[in-house]
């Protein structure tokens, strides 16, 4: 990465706190969005043995960084499109844009979901943002700023969303006694109360996939897939942004590569809730969005797969949110 770029970067994730007050304050104002499908949607069901009752929850201390006077009212933007965003550390392809997604309640079948307002990143996590707020890179088959950083765990994706948090000056959502072999977390802990920088829930990710659209299977309609997606390859992922993005001006929700997000996998619950994480405790964490080497069909929003915690492999990686806290 060129100087110029490291400076801009650098110079960006100083001013992040400042920024992100912008947010709230102009994201504050918006009406809530009330997303009602015109027909059920499916989901596949977890296996009885992923019912996230495993395990048990230890304590922990909630780490937690200095917050900074919100002042920079007028940081968000609108696109041509009238999409709302903000672009954060760099300019261009180095650079990472949060958009803002409105309270959304959907239903399926009789249940009905309610997920309150946040911000996510408009593409994923790149190897240049990544090695940047780390200072390290897992190994990569092909190094390159602009591709998506792969070969992370769900627990180095934690560490990420940690270290960006106290350089931003904000809470820490994730907290734990110890890291242990492989970056395992012993006794973690997520505070969803705290305004600070996370992975996606599940159903924030869903919403934020569909980008509105609940009428077909996926984002794009009719249109042909490989004008959205980067799916059926042998070669690994692309570059983020080279497809068309979704309505809510987010790329890569389907295809290039699979996204880690917060919950444990299990079935999903049959009562109506606001916010729902999943459970506690669990065996495998939920991945979102299907990737480069999936075939169409498994890249859909309402796909849905698991892994270990532990696991990385050079098809998955993720993107991260940033909220007041719920």
């Amino acid at each position: 990465m060129s100087l110029a770029k490291r400076s801009c970067i650098f110079c960006a994730i100083a001013a992040f706190a400042v920024l992100l007050g912008g947010l709230v304050a102009c994201g504050a104002s918006s009406d809530a969005e009330e997303i009602a499908p015109s027909t059920d949607i499916h989901y596949g069901s977890a296996d009885s043995d992923d019912s996230g009752n495993g395990g048990s929850k230890d304590s922990g201390n909630k780490g937690s960084g200095n917050k900074k006077d919100s002042t920079a009212a007028d940081s968000l933007g609108k696109d041509s499109s009238g999409v709302e965003y903000v672009s954060l550390f760099g300019d261009g392809e180095d650079g990472l844009g949060f958009v803002y997604i409105p309270t959304a309640v959907f239903n399926r079948g009789s249940i009905q979901y309610t997920i309150t307002s946040f911000f996510i990143t408009t593409t994923e996590v790149t190897q240049a943002l990544y090695k940047e707020v780390l200072g390290t890179l897992p190994d990569q088959d092909e190094k390159d700023d602009s591709l998506p950083v792969v070969n992370v765990s769900w627990y180095d994706a934690v560490l990420f969303c940690n270290a960006l948090s106290k350089i931003a000056g904000l809470d820490t959502v994730y907290s734990y006694k110890s890291i242990g072999d492989e970056n395992f977390l012993d006794g973690l802990q997520v505070d969803y109360s705290v305004e600070g920088i996370r992975l996606p829930t599940e159903m924030e990710w869903e919403v934020a996939a569909h980008g509105g659209v609940y009428e077909t299977a996926n984002y794009w309609g009719s249109e042909p897939a490989s004008k959205y997606a980067y799916y059926g390859q042998t070669k690994g992922p692309s570059k983020v942004a080279q497809f068309i993005p979704n309505d809510f001006g987010l790329y890569d929700m389907a295809g290039n590569v699979a996204e880690w997000v917060n919950d444990w996998y299990a079935s999903y619950s049959t009562d109506d809730e606001i916010n729902p994480v999943g459970p506690e405790t669990g065996k495998t964490k939920c991945v979102r969005g299907g990737g480069w080497a999936d075939k169409v069909s498994k890249i859909a929003p309402k796909e849905r797969d698991k892994k270990d915690p532990l696991y990385s492999g050079v098809t998955l990686g993720f993107r991260i949110v940033y909220t007041k806290g719920f």
